[in-house]
């Protein structure tokens, strides 16, 4: 079992290079989407992964309840999960303890057989945001992350589509 963690920003390359490390485990991989199609933009964005991905991939759409997803795909191929940032979104929307979920999230991965991959990004360099709600998001990723990354066996921040190992 290996748990990865891919970082880094927006349009970094972090997808790809997660797609490309779940196709290196055997079995067929199972992608699981934390993403809403809640207008055009994600539905193209959307769209688009999935074409770049092509049919060899098991698809499960999970916008919140990601350990049971883990559950119930565990025993097969590498699961790869696109992205913690969205699910921490979603659960913020749907007013559901992020803390709580991602402690339950912590305990299911070290539980897991097979590989997960799991992509998320990195939203602390930049400036302080303006509004309370997005400081609560901002922090609140922060602390997943080093959550997640506390248990990973591995994290790769990328930068410019280029992998940068740090654990």
């Amino acid at each position: 079992m290996a748990i990865i963690l891919i970082t880094g920003g927006a349009r970094s390359g972090k997808s790809l290079r997660a797609e490309n490390r779940a196709r290196s485990f055997p079995g067929r991989p199972v992608y699981v989407a934390t993403a809403e199609a809640l207008d055009t933009e994600m539905a193209e964005r959307i769209a688009r992964h999935r074409a770049r991905r092509g049919n060899d991939w098991i698809e499960r759409e999970t916008p919140l309840d990601l350990a049971q997803a883990l559950i119930d795909t565990d025993g097969g191929g590498a699961r790869l999960v696109d992205c913690l940032t969205l699910w921490l979104s979603n659960l913020l929307h749907a007013g559901l303890d992020w803390s709580k979920q991602t402690d339950g999230l912590v305990e299911t991965l070290a539980r897991q057989r097979s590989p997960v991959i799991l992509v998320t990004n990195e939203v602390g360099l930049g400036i302080v945001p303006d509004n309370a709600l997005a400081r609560i998001f901002r922090d609140a990723a922060g602390l997943i992350n080093q959550q997640i990354a506390g248990v990973a066996d591995e994290v790769e921040f990328i930068v410019s589509g280029l992998p940068m190992k740090l654990k």
